[in-house]
């Protein structure tokens, strides 16, 4: 069984989808699907369920998931990991986030696993918003103004406060059950200091969450899919593409601030990454 990641925190795109050849897959991140025009097959951990214009799936981490199409189906998916949640977040906020997360994950795995029928919006309403939503959300990635980013971070919330309410509290777990992921502690511990090259070695990461330095290379790619050095490398790359575009920062200062060693180790890890040097990158985003 295959596995699909994040590199980054939010993904959305709208997209044509025909069949899936290469699904199922398990994915490592939480995903919003709306249906935006087709009708055929949903697939939900050997489970299947019918979809058409207009039908919303919440999917959990380790959801093994797909979809058949019978008409021409077109989709919009907001993919977005705990991480993202919690990034803009105090501690006392993101302690809370990440409570209510775990509490909708609940529900949501239950519906997933155990062959019950896709959960209903209930109110037309609800769905008209969350359409909206999900049209604002779209909107707000593709043009990336100004303070799009916790923009983004408050739409998602909105539109899962929604489906949230759809769903009966009889199916929800006690919250003080629950822990935080470990793998999902790493990732955002390595967010937090992908500055501090230090901090991202394998023997301080070992000390940091009490694992064997043998070890936690492996766990990492069987809960990721990436190598710990090809995910941190290619989640360093992403802040530097959005650095060159939308940053008023000089290369160099793009370069101390991400912990490389100088201006010409960036632009030779960027060109390996993006088949040009930063400098040119940023060119072509300038008017």
């Amino acid at each position: 069984m295959k596995n699909k990641h994040l590199h980054k925190p939010l993904d959305i795109f709208v997209s044509d989808m025909e069949h899936w050849n290469e699904r199922p897959l398990i994915y490592q991140f939480f995903e919003i699907v709306q249906i935006i025009d087709g009708e055929g097959t949903r697939i939900v951990n050997e489970n299947k369920f019918p979809y058409s214009k207009g039908s919303i799936f919440l999917f959990t981490p380790l959801d093994c998931r797909g979809f058949e199409s019978s008409t021409n189906t077109r989709y919009c998916a907001i993919r977005f990991s705990e991480v993202f949640l919690e990034q803009y977040k105090t501690e006392h906020e993101k302690d809370k986030v990440i409570q209510w997360l775990k509490q909708l994950e609940a529900v949501f795995t239950n519906y997933n696993r155990s062959g019950q029928s896709q959960v209903l919006i209930k109110e037309d309403r609800d769905c008209n918003m969350i359409t909206a939503l999900i049209e604002n959300m779209v909107i707000e990635y593709d043009n990336k103004p100004s303070y799009f980013d916790e923009n983004l971070q408050h739409l998602v919330i909105l539109v899962l406060n929604i489906i949230s309410r759809n769903v009966s509290p009889r199916q929800i777990t006690s919250p003080a059950k629950m822990d935080e992921p470990l793998i999902n502690k790493i990732l955002v511990y390595l967010h937090q200091h992908i500055n501090c090259p230090g901090n991202l070695r394998i023997k301080h990461l070992a000390e940091q969450f009490n694992l064997s330095a043998n070890y936690i290379g492996e766990y990492f790619k069987n809960l990721t899919g990436d190598s710990l050095h090809c995910y941190l490398t290619q989640y360093k790359m992403n802040i530097v593409e959005q650095r060159l575009i939308y940053g008023k920062q000089s290369i160099g200062q793009i370069a101390d601030e991400l912990g490389f060693s100088d201006e010409s180790h960036l632009s030779r890890q960027f060109k390996k990454h993006k088949g040009m040097t930063a400098a040119a990158f940023r060119r072509q985003f300038k008017y």
